[in-house]
Formats: C-alpha cells, sequence, structure tokens
C-alpha cells in the first residue's frame, strides 16, 4: 500500500504510516469500498508472492501441456507408421519427433520471452477502431468474406519504443484506455496497469487478465492481488 501523505510503501494492513506516521484510517470509507484517491497510483502489491507462484505454475502447464502433446504425436506418429502403407517406420517416427520437439520449443521460447521482459512506464498515445474483412473457408468451394472489427491501443513507452494492444470484436480493453493515460509494464506477466483507475468501474487482473469489479481485492478467478 501506498502513503497517500508521503508517498512511501507501507504495509497494507497498517493503520497509520511508518514514515510520515499519518493516520490511514481516513482513506477507508464504511462500505469498505475504495476511495477514488486510494485508486490512483500504481500499485505496490506487484511484489505479492502470489504473482510469482502464478507465473511459476504457468511455466509448468505449459511444459506439461507441451510434454503431453509430445507423447501424443510421436504415439500416433508411430503407430500411423506400424499400421498404414502410405509410410513405413522409422520414417513416421522421426517425423513425429520432429513435430514434437517444436511443441517443447514454442513452450521453451514462451518462457524465455516472459523472463526477458522489462518493466517499464509509458503512455496510451493513439486508439484505433477498423473494420476489417477476412475470408473464411466454410468447405472447398466456400471462401465467403468475414467482416470483424480490430480495436487497437497504441503505448508509447518513456524510452520511445511504441507498443500495441490488438484485440478483435472486443472493446472491453479499448474503452477501459483512455488517451493520456499513463500505464505500467510489468515484467513477467506482460500485463498493463493503469496509474489512475479512479472512474474505473472495473479492474483487469494483472495475471490472468480476467475482468473484476473494481471494488474487489483479490481476482475472482486466479485469486492474485488486483493491481490497485
Amino acid at each position: 500500500m501506498i502513503c497517500k501523505n508521503c508517498q512511501a510503501s507501507i504495509p497494507d494492513k497498517a493503520r497509520f504510516c511508518n514514515v510520515c506516521g499519518a493516520s490511514l484510517d481516513q482513506y477507508s470509507n464504511k462500505r469498505g469500498e475504495k476511495k477514488k484517491d486510494d485508486l490512483i497510483g500504481f500499485s505496490a502489491k506487484i511484489t505479492d508472492p502470489a504473482f510469482k507462484k502464478y507465473q511459476k505454475d504457468t511455466t509448468s502447464y505449459a511444459f506439461i501441456f507441451a510434454g503431453i502433446l509430445t507423447v501424443i504425436t510421436t504415439v500416433s506418429f508411430f503407430l500411423y507408421g506400424a499400421l498404414s502403407d502410405e509410410m513405413d517406420n522409422p520414417e513416421a517416427l522421426y517425423i513425429g519427433l520432429g513435430i514434437s520437439g517444436m511443441f517443447i520449443i514454442i513452450a521453451l521460447l514462451s518462457t524465455l520471452s516472459r523472463k526477458k521482459g522489462k518493466t517499464w512506464d509509458g503512455k496510451v498515445i493513439d486508439k484505433q477502431r477498423r473494420l476489417k474483412v477476412r475470408k473464411k473457408s466454410r468447405g472447398a468451394n466456400d471462401t465467403s468474406p468475414q467482416q470483424y472489427y480490430e480495436y487497437t491501443v497504441f503505448i508509447k513507452a518513456e524510452n520511445g519504443d511504441e507498443h500495441v494492444i490488438a484485440v478483435e470484436d472486443d472493446d472491453t480493453l479499448f474503452n477501459y484506455y483512455q488517451v493520456g493515460d499513463r500505464v505500467r509494464h510489468h515484467a513477467g506477466l506482460n500485463t498493463y496497469e493503469k496509474f489512475d483507475k479512479s472512474n474505473d468501474q472495473i479492474i483487469f487482473c494483472n495475471a490472468c487478465a480476467y475482468l473484476n469489479d473494481i471494488n474487489d481485492d483479490y481476482c475472482v478467478k486466479c485469486h492474485c492481488p488486483l493491481l490497485k
């Protein structure tokens, strides 16, 4: 928690700031909801051990899933080579092992990408909504065009790099961010936190991205603390 008087980081359940001595009771209302001032600033809760556990579990699940796909693919190609007249082993087995290796590599690259990420601050500089068209195959002779909206949020980091959040046919994130919003990108999670949440009714979990009510303190899906 951040002291609203001196901006020092203090324990969440503290009643007085251990730096300036200010009383913290004045910042909570009788309903237990957050006051607007409490929703301004980047949250110190990002250091909560729950986020580290979530990242560790996500990595474990990725490799477990990749391992399951590896076994299924390898066994399937081996059986295909043993039972089919079109391809024999070990050729079929080698193909299966090659495809299986791709699953492991994808899981490894995804993990390395999260670990190499950096925490940085930036600002929303633009938003765009575009109507696009793509071909959607409904059969061998039917490739009917399909219209969809692409909602894009452009963020410029303090070092000048530009980053993009793009979502198809869902304007929730598009409406959540406004041009001029200060944001922080959190390393390891690859998610963004708004600096000013005082006018929001919703808040996204920075671990699993689940949409929560602004008055909730923990994500109802993954139970990580909400950054506010």
